[in-house]
């Protein structure tokens, strides 16, 4: 016997939530400064040095077979806890030659984040013909808001050059991560991602996907009878201002991003939803370098010392651009996303630090869930007819609400066409043999033209940030597993309940199995959750839900919420938070939640004015 395999079972399950914290944490604090561009000029080595740490850590042979070693006699709580980090081990056992192409396909990974995070970003303008300085995020925002078709047009051409520029490398690393996933024993790297992430296999999940499609493409029928009233509308430059673009104007009021926070700390004090004693990072706003999409990691885990619960700590950003019209709303619904995902791990009372991370055994979609979940409260009509309120105290309109239900309904049955598509894409990239420039772009252009039905060719799906980064590419269906998990557990609660908004049965229930992490597989949680089997049946139903029973259950919700005397609690999320701009603190809440929303509203109106 080895020297590893002659401790006790205590000192072994010691050592590797010990040795796993130290790993993870290692790495998640070089994530985090790589991402947010606050890093060392070295930090693409630092980061690559603690994943591989990390990686080894998570193959080793010996740790997996003490920990079989010592399952033969265990009993009790001892068995349950070597259960759950054999779980974990089975995950990752590759071959040794399969670890050098897992490190190969990382060193790739990095390049092609330091091209990104550096790129030059801006349109041309159409007047000047001078470059423009602008964000991804800004030039999606401007094609979302902006009243010049020409404009629009420019920030459309600049973000189909975007991808371009790391094409090369994203082929380099489709195929690297295909040779890992078959030297392992997969048919391509998404079968694998699927299996690892969710135990699905693709027909299982495309099968689901295509039952979805055939149910909801009649929506494409109604966007060509819409073209015909509003031309140009399926230009993809046109579409979104077209079909949104005058309400995220009229809304824009409502949702000014300065009173998020505050908006974020009513709500989840309401539910009961709290951070369960740990502490929480927040960097917000949009900047040079900053990765371009929200996301929430926890650097500190749950986890336990001689017997005592230890909280977490989670960071979480989203990329919000003062002044920029629809930017207060977006930021909003990220804010309550991010801070979903912070509360669902946060939460965990798991002992064993394998199930308190945002890695496998975690599945995406039992994740994304969660934080679903909660953005779909602050875009409930309830919840805007409650909390929305311009800066003289005007709430939200009901009418804005009828307005746009009826305006955008012929298209609500395509809903999940987005992330079905990114699934679609990168299903077929890691199935296609040979992979050139022309055939990505091609790929890219066809799935896209499929699922949205537009009247130019885009490579957008090539601007979603997951398909680039091993841990989130092959996942994105995950987002769409979720929408279907988190329709049935609205449903679920409101045939229970009749509200959720500020409904504190809501969250403790919620809570109720946040407590397990990632101890069971997604499809066991929403049985949990529900009492049913994860199926389409609640999405279904709500997509293709006509615009007059729309308006119907909305005005029966807003009636339950009002004839419910909802308790005002002061805002305590028990937890220490923290809101930077890079390496800059801007604010905390050592003097309390309020005075912290306050100090953080000033510094986002001077950000504004810039």
């Amino acid at each position: 016997m080895n020297k590893i395999t002659s401790r006790t079972s205590s000192k072994l399950l010691n050592f590797l939530n010990t040795e796993y914290l130290r790993l993870h944490s290692a790495y998640e604090n070089q994530f985090w400064v790589s991402y947010m561009g606050t890093g060392r000029k070295s930090s693409e080595k630092d980061i690559a040095k603690w994943r591989a740490e990390r990686d080894v850590f998570r193959t080793d042979k010996n740790l997996k077979l003490e920990v079989e070693t010592h399952l033969i006699k265990a009993k009790g709580k001892t068995k349950d806890s070597l259960l759950q980090w054999k779980r974990f081990f089975d995950l990752f056992q590759v071959q040794e030659s399969a670890i050098m192409l897992r490190k190969e396909a990382s060193k790739i990974d990095d390049e092609i984040l330091k091209l990104r995070s550096k790129r030059k970003e801006g349109y041309i303008d159409p007047v000047s013909k001078s470059f423009v300085k602008a964000s991804e995020n800004k030039m999606a925002a401007l094609m979302r808001t902006s009243q010049d078709e020409v404009l629009r047009r420019a920030c459309f051409d600049a973000l189909n050059e975007l991808p371009l520029i790391t094409l090369d490398l994203y082929i380099q690393v489709v195929n690297k991560r295909n040779e890992f996933a078959r030297a392992i024993g997969y048919e391509d790297f998404y079968a694998y991602k699927l299996w690892i992430d969710e135990k699905m296999e693709k027909s299982e999940l495309f099968g689901l996907f295509d039952g979805i499609y055939s149910k909801t493409k009649y929506g494409f029928k109604n966007l060509r009878s819409l073209e015909k009233s509003m031309p140009g509308l399926r230009k993809p430059w046109n579409f979104g201002y077209m079909m949104s673009g005058s309400f995220t104007k009229e809304e824009d009021p409502y949702f000014t991003f300065d009173q998020a926070l505050m908006y974020w700390g009513k709500s989840f004090s309401a539910l009961g939803i709290d951070m369960a004693g740990g502490s929480i990072t927040l960097d917000l706003l949009d900047r040079k370098g900053k990765h371009n999409n929200g996301f929430c990691h926890w650097p500190i885990p749950v986890h336990y010392m001689n017997g005592k619960r230890i909280p977490g700590h989670a960071n979480f950003t989203c990329n919000v651009i003062p002044g920029v019209e629809g930017s207060g709303v977006n930021g909003l619904h990220t804010l309550f996303h991010e801070g979903g995902h912070a509360a669902h791990y946060l939460n965990s009372t798991e002992s064993e630090i394998c199930n308190n991370t945002e890695y496998p055994p975690s599945t995406v979609s039992w994740a994304e869930t969660q934080s679903m979940f909660i953005d779909t409260i602050c875009s409930s009509i309830e919840w805007k007819m409650k909390y929305a309120k311009t800066k003289d105290g005007t709430p939200y309109p009901f009418d804005l609400f009828e307005r746009r239900v009826k305006k955008l309904e012929p298209l609500r049955p395509l809903d999940l066409m987005h992330m079905m598509a990114v699934a679609r894409f990168e299903k077929e990239i890691y199935e296609t043999k040979k992979l050139t420039r022309e055939k990505v772009i091609s790929l890219a252009q066809r799935v896209h033209k499929n699922h949205y039905d537009r009247s130019e060719n885009t490579l957008s799906l090539l601007n979603v940030p997951h398909i680039y980064d091993w841990e989130s590419s092959a996942y994105y269906h995950g987002y769409a597993l979720a929408e279907l998990g988190l329709a049935q557990w609205r449903e679920y609660f409101f045939k229970k309940y009749g509200y959720i908004v500020d409904n504190p049965h809501v969250g403790k229930e919620m809570k109720r199995v946040w407590r397990l992490a990632a101890r069971h597989p997604s499809k066991t949680f929403i049985k949990m959750a529900t009492g049913k089997p994860l199926s389409a049946k609640a999405y279904l139903n709500d997509a293709t839900m006509t615009s007059v029973k729309l308006i119907k259950r909305a005005k029966d919700r807003i009636a339950k919420l009002n004839s419910v005397k909802v308790k005002v609690l002061p805002i305590d999320l028990r937890a220490k938070i923290e809101l930077v701009h890079g390496k800059k603190k801007i604010a905390d809440n050592s003097k309390g939640f309020e005075i912290m929303s306050r100090t953080y509203a000033e510094w986002v109106h001077k950000q504004a004015k810039k």
